[in-house]
Formats: C-alpha cells, structure tokens, sequence
C-alpha cells in the first residue's frame, strides 16, 4: 500500500470508528461488536505507525485513555481436578438450576457463588506447615505432572504462606486451625487456580519478540501453559507468569465466599470479580452476566465466561459429579470473539458429492486465539445476501462453531472499484473443463451430469480400498453397480444398504449380497488413521494420516484443530495444512460425518503409547512373499514407525524383497543406510 491509498484507507477507518464510538458512547448504542471496533483501531494504528505523518490530533489512536529436569514425574490427585459443563444462554442456566433443585433435599438453593472464568493452565499447589512443597497441572484430572520447579519461580506464588489479617481482606475469618507445627498455621494446605499471564505482560514480550526479530507468540494461554511445561525452569522464571487461586481443597470451607476469603488472608491472588447472589434474586445474577460481558475487554487478564456455583460447599459436593463435570457448577461462555480483515479471494471448493462451496481467502488474522485464514461463504445465494466482494473488510466470528463465518461486510471501507462477485463465472473460470447445475429447489451448484456420479464413484472406490478401510467386495465394478442403480447416492449410504435391494442387482446373488453387507457393517470402527485416509483428502496419504491420528487421537479433535496445531506436526506443512483446513470447512464433507456418526461409524481413538518403532523410518522396497507391501507398510506404522517412499539420511533402514528398486539400494548403500531381508522384518514386527 503506497501513501496515496494509505491516506484513503485511514480516512474511511477513522470515519467508522469515530461513528462507533460516538454510538457506543453517546448514545449507548453498539453498531458493531467491541471486538470488530479494537480489531479496525488496531488497523489503524498499524497504518500510522507505518505513515506517522499521516497522523493527525483528531484521529482516534490519539485520544488518551533451577536447573533443566530430564522429564516431569506424574503425580496422582489426592481428589480429582475437575472441569466444568459449558452453557451457552440464560435459558440454560435456568435449565441447570432446575435440575439442581430436584436433586436437593427441601429443594431450594440459597446462594450462588460467581468468578470470572480464567483462561490459563490449571494448577493445583500444595503446602506443608505453611511452607510451599509440590506443584501438580491437572493432566486428565486424575494424574498431573510435577511442575514445582517451574512454578516456584512465579513471584505472586507465596513460598510460605501468611497468617493473621491480610491487607484485602474486609475482615479476619475466625478460622479453626488443624494440627500444626507453628501457631496460626495450617498443617496441610492445597489450592487450585489458573497460572496465566495478564495482557499487558504479553503485548510487552511480543514487543521484545519484535524487536529481536523474533516470532510473536500466538496467545497468553499458551504461552503460560508452554512455559510451565519446559523441562527448563529458566524459561519460566524469564516469563511474567502469573497465579490466580480459585479453589482451597484443604482446609474445609463452608462456602465458596469463605474460601475466598481464607485464600486473601493467606496471600493468595484471586480475581477479584468473585460475587454471591441471592436465589430469591435470580434477575440480578443474569443482569450481571450481561454486565460483565460488556467490560470484560477491560480487565488485565483474558476470559471468556463466568463460573458459577452453589455457594454452600456441602450441598455442592452433595450433588456430586456426571462424567467429568460437576453438578453444582457450570461455565457460562461469553459470545464469540470476533475480529476484521480483508477478503483476499473467493475460491470454490468442489467436494466429494460435485458440490460446490465458496471459501473466502483471508488476511490472517486471529480470532478466539487461532489464526484464520478462510472463511465458509456456504453458497451463491449467501454471497448475494452479504453482497461481499473482493477487497471488502469483513468482520468474521467464531459462535462456538469449527469454521468461521463471515457476519458483515463493512461496506464504508469498501475499495473504489470493486464489482460485485459473478459465481457462475467464477465457476466457469475455475473449473473449465467441468459443468454445473443448480436442481430446483436446492442452493448449492453441483457438478452436472454423469461428472457428479463419477466423482462419488471415485470416492466410495478410495473409501473401501486397502490403503484405506479395506471394505472385501466393493470394488470398481461392484461400486458402480450401486451408484447406476440409486442405492448409494453418498459414502453414508453404505451403511443404509439391505441385503434385499443389493441382491436384486444384476451382479450380486443372496450370498454376495450379504457378504457385502456384512462386510461394510464390520467397517464401522475402523482404525483413526485408516479413517482419516478414506476420507480422501487431498495430500494426505496414509502416513500423513497416521501423523494425524496420534497427533489428535480422535476423529473430534481433528475437526476442531487450527492451523497452528497442523503446522507442528513435524511432516505436514503449509499447503497440507490448508487442504485439511479446506476439507473440514466444507458442508458437505461436515454433513457426511455427522452422517456417518449417526450411522454408527466411530473411529478407534489412536494409542500411541509405548509404540516400539515410534521415531523410526523405513522403506519398503521389492516383493515380500509373507505379504503385500501395503500390509507390511502398514503393520510398521501400527508400531509407530514412519513409512516414505524416498531413501534419506534420516531412514532408518531399508526393507529388502525381491526384485528390489536399484536407485534405492544405491542411495541406501551411498548414506550408509542399513538394509534388512524379509526374514529380519517379520522378527521387527513381531
């Protein structure tokens, strides 16, 4: 952007942004999220910064306003660190109340405890005659790791704990003290809470990240959850970690209220944003939800809910815990962040039904802590209805949902120029060779014709191959057969068939058919990376699926991942990235699992754990006589081992059949690789 444009695009924020604040603050009205507002100040300030003779006395950025561990010991929790149930709206606080009152002798609640929800890494400390002794995360909730080397070093953690009246407590709680070795001291302490780190700590060390020429980190939950987890405590003590209690399990407390207070008098930092409310006065604790929704931005630290619970801690642990969650609390989350950028492209995805599906290409931006670079704009009739072109400055939102959404174009800030998006000729620009249609009554272009079939043809095809379920009778021919004849329109399909109808086909008998079946009812809980594979996404084969299976275990945490959790995978890189990122944005692929789910399809959830051949890589090359070269290349990666196609120096070793690949042999023997015959495999893999 040269000055010229620069000029132009300053102006038109400064317009808006002073138009928001004038109705946020004026008229107390909100034109556009808090949210969409910071992330167009923080355009602005970007531009000027860049242009400072630009900058003028009216604009709105003006106004004034111990040594390295070899490994962490696990450690068990004397009681279970818990998480807590997600509501999303008051109806669903007013659900959950009422189903806390019919568990409840008498019925009724008296008060309800509130905190903000902080977002950190949870840790439970544990203190021995006042004296500050272990650290544990929370790890699953039942076995955490020791990390009291690392939070030693955070300077709000006290190393011995106070006594008496401490400066924020409003009064000094007659607390009854159990057996001790020093008066006024309890003998056994351990408290729970967040160890974060506050915004402005974060924006001061990306500064210096800057300034070094350094990557910025990506968030402050991270960031506090990746320091406290290096085996370095030097990399913790150097960073602005800070300890937030929220929970004292030792000793007892009548109510939540009280163990704040305990946890004050004994130097501990909480929140400061705890609340109680009255049960009679329902009206008020949902008034301040919406309250606290609106200055939360404010506060030093980042959040996104508020707990709330059932302030006497008797009836709270009478109501015991579902699951992993407790009864007598729940996290009520806060809307969705949102942010702006600007569309750099629209690019239409052809999934694996021929239907068609616009992504926006974004500038980079993060939302909700993840850093978005596509957005799904659903269809033709969708892009119309946002009238959102080219060039525009959108704002995006995440509402609980896995792909981003585009909510409004900001069509003040709209370049000069900029026409309106054509989708049958983006279409046709493209997809030359292809043809579209759109039936009567639907919203989505299709590939037209026999193209749409072949391409499902294709899919169910790969679905059922070896290298992906290994589905015995559905083959090309068989496949084709099922698809001419209107039984199978959808990979979901498959599991809807009946031996009757299959067996009617010209090429299946009673016999074929229900060994068919049968066969495709077996393949309902498949191996997660045998899974992922079958999907056909593109660039991912099936070691790039293994990758991705023990990297996220379930198919769930897949769907859910970012692109920063893609790109630490070490053999998967941008491009990949962004093709499993555009596969899971896709309707129509997302509607397939969920049909799939319902169908009874469920992936095994990956164990990587004690794989012997994890960190190892090999090539398999030639024919084995005791197997295929996929099963054998497969038996390698259940054992945790790498497979690849190319010889390098970091190949373990090559695995040697008949008639071997000479280019192969010759690299191996040039890097010193070593070579193993059949017989030494079948001893490694047994």
């Amino acid at each position: 952007m040269d000055k010229e444009d620069a000029k132009k695009r300053i102006e038109k924020l400064r317009k808006l942004i002073n138009d928001y604040r004038y109705h946020y603050h004026v008229l107390d009205e909100s034109t556009m999220s808090e949210a969409a507002a910071d992330s167009l100040k923080h355009e602005l300030t970007l531009l000027e910064e860049k242009f400072p003779d630009l900058i003028t006395p009216d604009s709105p950025t003006q106004r004034v306003a111990g040594k390295p561990l070899d490994k962490f010991t696990k450690v068990k929790h004397e009681k279970r660190m818990i998480s807590l149930a997600d509501v999303f709206s008051e109806e669903e606080v007013r659900d959950w109340i009422t189903r806390d009152e019919k568990l409840i002798p008498g019925g009724q609640i008296k008060e309800f405890f509130t905190d903000i929800k902080m977002d950190g890494l949870a840790c439970s400390l544990k203190y021995r005659d006042g004296i500050f002794v272990q650290a544990v995360t929370r790890g699953d909730g039942l076995v955490g790791e020791d990390v009291t080397l690392n939070v030693k070093t955070i300077q709000n953690v006290p190393l011995k704990l106070v006594s008496g009246k401490h400066p924020s407590s409003s009064d000094s709680l007659p607390v009854g003290r159990e057996d001790s070795s020093e008066e006024g001291v309890f003998s056994e302490v351990e408290v729970r809470g967040e160890i974060v780190i506050f915004k402005k700590d974060f924006e001061h060390l990306n500064e210096l990240q800057r300034k070094h020429g350094e990557a910025e980190f990506a968030n402050p939950r991270n960031l506090a959850a990746g320091s406290i987890r290096q085996l370095d405590p030097r990399v913790a003590a150097s960073r602005p970690l800070r300890f937030i209690a929220y929970d004292l399990v030792t000793p007892d407390s009548a109510t939540w209220q009280d163990a704040y207070k305990i946890l004050r008098e004994l130097g501990f930092q909480t929140s400061g944003e705890d609340k109680v409310f009255n049960a009679n006065e329902k009206s008020r604790l949902f008034e301040y939800i919406e309250d606290l929704d609106g200055y939360r931005k404010g506060l030093p630290f980042n959040t996104d809910g508020m707990v709330i619970k059932i302030n006497d801690r008797a009836t709270y642990d009478s109501l015991g815990i579902v699951g992993k969650t407790p009864r007598g609390a729940v996290a009520f989350k806060f809307p969705a962040e949102e942010s702006t950028t600007v569309v750099r492209d629209i690019v239409i995805s052809i999934g694996r039904t021929g239907a068609a599906t616009p992504v926006a290409i974004l500038d980079p931006v993060s939302v909700a802590g993840t850093t978005v670079r596509h957005a799904s704009l659903h269809n033709a009739d969708e892009i119309r209805r946002l009238d959102v072109r080219i060039g525009d400055t959108v704002i995006i939102y995440k509402a609980g949902d896995i792909i981003p959404q585009v909510k409004e174009v900001l069509t003040s800030l709209r370049p000069e120029g900029t026409v309106a998006f054509n989708y049958k000729e983006a279409l046709k620009h493209q997809y030359p060779d292809l043809e579209f249609e759109r039936p009567a009554g639907e919203v989505v272009y299709r590939v037209k014709g026999e193209s749409s079939d072949f391409i499902l043809k294709r899919a169910i095809e790969y679905y059922a191959s070896k290298p992906a379920l290994n589905i015995e009778g559905l083959g090309e021919k068989n496949v084709v057969a099922l698809v001419d004849a209107g039984l199978v329109k959808s990979i979901a399909d498959l599991y809807r068939l009946k031996e009757g109808e299959v067996a009617r086909l010209e090429r299946f008998g009673k016999l074929s058919a229900k060994n068919l079946v049968e066969a495709i009812r077996k393949s309902k809980t498949p191996a997660l990376a045998k899974f992922i594979t079958a999907l056909g996404i593109r660039h991912v084969g099936a070691q790039t699926a293994t990758s991705l299976a023990r990297e996220f275990k379930t198919l769930d945490s897949l769907v859910n991942t970012s692109e920063d959790d893609l790109l630490k995978i070490p053999d998967i890189g941008e491009v990949v990235a962004e093709s499993i990122l555009a596969w899971f944005s896709d309707e129509d692929n997302l509607k397939l699992l969920d049909d799939l789910k319902e169908l009874g399809v469920s992936p095994l959830e990956e164990k990587a754990d004690n794989l012997p051949l994890i960190g190892k890589s090999y090539i398999v090359t030639g024919t084995l006589s005791s197997m295929g070269r996929e099963e054998a290349e497969d038996k390698l990666r259940e054992l945790g081992a790498t497979v690849t196609s190319s010889v390098t120096k970091n190949t373990t070793a090559l695995i040697v059949g008949e008639k071997p690949g000479k280019s192969k042999l010759t690299k191996a023997d040039k890097l010193g690789i070593k070579t193993i015959n059949e017989e030494e495999f079948l001893k490694l893999i047994s």
